[in-house]
């Protein structure tokens, strides 16, 4: 795990490179996919997108690309920002850090971290996905932030809990391991 602040961007780093592209293709084929499929002549979810011209995104229509990167920039700013820190608190109050097993603390951070940014990330979502060719209301945004939190959660849960987090861990670890072996090593020899 990481053990300072530059390890925990990277850490951070690679959590939300998977992460964003596991949510926009969920949210594009799983959440909208039917929509897509439905564009005359499409015959696929992508080839609706490319039909299409794109998502619509702050009420303008944006490339596949460009939903990655905007999304991209939102979640690492949000989990640096927000994510990390406060669950990192949440977890240390359930559960000391120094006494508990290293996999229960590392659990209780991930579902810590889903609980925060599940929220947090499909507001942002519910605000630019808005359809606001049809006009603002604040009933239908509240509407729309509830749906995408029940799509969006048990999606970010297991996906976060089971697959993401271990192979972060585990890409983290090949990253890092030899650094950590290095300063063991250079210790052992000076003692």
């Amino acid at each position: 795990m990481p053990k300072n602040q530059f390890q925990r961007c990277i850490f951070a780093l690679l959590t939300v490179i998977v992460t964003v592209h596991a949510y926009v293709f969920f949210s594009l084929y799983v959440v909208n996919g039917n929509f897509f499929s439905s564009i005359p002549g499409a015959t696929g979810v992508l080839d609706g997108i490319n039909k299409n011209g794109g998502v619509m995104m702050f009420g303008e229509t944006f490339p596949i690309w460009a939903v990655v990167l905007i999304e991209f920039a939102l979640a690492y700013t949000l989990e640096l920002v927000y994510g990390s820190p406060l669950s990192f608190k949440l977890a240390s109050k359930v559960f000391n850090p120094k006494t508990t097993h290293p996999v229960l603390f590392e659990t209780a951070i991930i579902c810590a971290t889903v609980g925060l940014m599940c929220p947090a990330m499909s507001f942002l979502a519910a605000i630019i996905y808005y359809p606001y060719y049809a006009g603002f209301d604040v009933f239908t945004f509240l509407a729309n932030w509830l749906k995408l939190v029940c799509y969006n959660f048990p999606f970010a849960f297991f996906t976060q809990l089971f697959f993401i987090q271990p192979l972060i861990s585990t890409v983290f670890k090949f990253l890092f391991c030899r650094n950590n072996t290095e300063a063991v090593t250079k210790d052992s020899i000076v003692a």
